[in-house]
């Protein structure tokens, strides 16, 4: 839950305008600013590696963070824009937007299987196919699901598990309007009937539409 949010720490950055974001870079970091929740914007900054870093791992700009500030009160931001250099293509600004508990975003939430042992169509050698291993959904900021669970017991070759029949943490809905699938158990190559395997995989093959 929120005490999963991770931890951006950022420096404050002393000067505005052109001239102070250049010397921040020279310095090795890359400027930025935060701003919204009714108080002035505050120029930061933050080391280009540590920077550089986050945007290679992915989702940087749909992951909610705690902002670390030395001086200020910590507080929840998402990154509204990142700035590249049009040659390069490295970042050389971003901007944070801060966010009180009753904001609305969207976020990627992880997806967790349970009780496979449990689950008929696997003890006979069917396989899960995971379509989506993440949701899209629209979160409040003060209550963000850690993740998704979903219980397999009980599911045969064939069985579809789509997003109505995942339990979603209340005020969230997914980002797609439509009762899309998350996985399916698909039989084995070579073995069960053609119809469930034909099955399991139009049903795959539908998930991954958008």
């Amino acid at each position: 839950m929120a005490g999963e949010i991770p931890d951006l720490i950022v420096q404050e950055r002393t000067g505005t305008g052109k001239g102070a974001a250049r010397q921040a870079r020279r310095d090795g970091m890359v400027p930025g600013i935060v701003f919204g929740g009714d108080v002035d914007p505050l120029a930061i900054q933050i080391p280009f590696n540590e920077l550089f870093k986050k945007l290679k791992a992915g989702r940087f700009k749909s992951t909610l963070f705690n902002l670390k500030v030395d001086g200020h009160d910590d507080v929840r931001v998402i990154c509204r824009d990142v700035q590249r250099d049009v040659v390069k293509d490295l970042p050389t600004h971003f901007d944070l937007m801060r966010l009180r508990r009753t904001t609305k975003i969207n976020l990627f939430i992880p997806v967790e299987f349970v009780n496979e042992d449990a689950a008929p169509g696997i003890k006979k050698g069917g396989m899960l196919t995971v379509v989506r291993p993440e949701v899209e959904l629209v979160v409040t900021a003060g209550d963000i699901p850690e993740k998704l669970t979903v219980d397999l017991t009980g599911l045969n070759i064939g069985d579809v598990v789509t997003i109505s029949s995942i339990t979603l943490p209340s005020g969230a809905k997914p980002t797609i309007d439509r009762d899309f699938v998350v996985a399916n158990i698909s039989a084995p190559k070579g073995l069960g009937s053609s119809d469930d395997e034909a099955e399991a995989e139009e049903a795959e093959a539908e998930g991954g539409e958008e």
